[in-house]
């Protein structure tokens, strides 16, 4: 069913942020970093998958996404939504659900036997896709997802994900760069005032977090083993 309820973005903003603490999907541990995909440390992690095993919570998030993007884009703007592999698919499915459109996925790397394909579904020359993912960082992966998008002679422009992490400033001219706009429901600017209102977390903690959030480069210099 298509949405029909528009929540403001702040509010959709604050109440994302809270279905992701009340599930677990966010941790703070400045005292014992977790290692990113980079190899760089970070007193933050978001692990969205999570959400697939919660039916309301996943429900109320892609019932945001799908308004958020009739929103700042347009009711009839897209003809395919495309998950990125492998978080992203669930999300596009149900995304392309409540949109009631026809749903593809785009592969890291080519499959390297049979048609050798980067998309897998139906997905045509002409048509408006729609990015689903679950986060981005710098939005390096959007790009490349973008790119095969591109290649079958579709038109890709707009990404959508649960969780940006908002925190690295070349991110958005990035995306602007490839003809990317970004949309998001949270940020950890979004998950940290909310964790401050719970009071779920030490105020020590919560400080040091947001030290990172403000500096994170010079943050993981100084925290590197």
């Amino acid at each position: 069913m298509i949405p029909s309820s528009y929540p403001e973005p702040a509010e959709i903003a604050r109440l994302s942020a809270a279905m992701l603490l009340e599930i677990g999907a966010v941790d703070f541990r400045p005292d014992a970093p977790f290692t990113l995909a980079s190899g760089l440390p970070s007193p933050t992690y978001v692990d969205c998958r999570k959400l697939i095993s919660y039916p309301r919570i996943r429900s109320a998030l892609m019932d945001f996404m799908a308004v958020t993007v009739m929103r700042n884009v347009g009711l009839e703007a897209f003809d395919n939504i495309a998950g990125g592999e492998t978080a992203g698919i669930p999300f596009a499915a149900l995304v392309a659900e409540r949109m009631a459109l026809p749903m593809s996925y785009v592969r890291k790397t080519a499959k390297g036997y049979g048609r050798n394909a980067r998309i897998e579904g139906v997905m045509t020359k002409g048509q408006n896709v729609l990015l689903v993912e679950d986060l981005t960082t710098d939005g390096g992966s959007k790009i490349s997802f973008v790119e095969a998008i591109r290649e079958t002679g579709a038109t890709c422009a707009h990404t959508a994900v649960i969780f940006f992490y908002d925190i690295f400033p070349e991110t958005r001219e990035n995306l602007a760069a490839h003809g990317v706009t970004l949309h998001h429901l949270c940020s950890w600017w979004d998950v940290l005032e909310r964790a401050r209102e719970t009071e779920g977390f030490a105020r020590e903690t919560l400080d040091e977090v947001e030290r990172f959030l403000k500096d994170p480069r010079a943050w993981q210099d100084a925290h590197k083993t």
